[in-house]
């Protein structure tokens, strides 16, 4: 299902919402003023992989709609290959940080 026009609108506005109420809560947990702060290898490692492994996932959400919506056969399988690659790009490029 794919919420487009209002309602997408709505729905990613409540995500967000709840992101930075979360972040928040993890600061205020942890006494930090940056997520990750105390973990500057981890935080640079996430910071470098994100540009390579965020159009895998953006890929990876546009071919899951694509297969949902085809009928079973041959391209419905190629789309099914193509999903799983992008499984495993982003699964090495997240590699212990997943």
């Amino acid at each position: 299902m794919r919420l487009a026009g209002e309602e997408g609108a709505a729905v990613r506005a409540r995500m967000e919402e709840e992101w930075e109420r979360t972040e928040q809560a993890i600061l205020a947990i942890t006494g930090r003023s940056e997520i990750l702060e105390a973990s500057p290898v981890l935080l640079r490692s996430i910071r470098l992989r994100n540009p390579y492994v965020d159009p895998m996932s953006f890929a990876q959400v546009a071919l899951l709609g694509r297969w949902r919506a085809l009928a079973e056969g041959g391209e419905r399988e190629e789309v099914r290959r193509a999903l799983a690659l992008t499984v495993n790009g982003i699964a090495a490029g997240l590699q212990n940080t997943g």
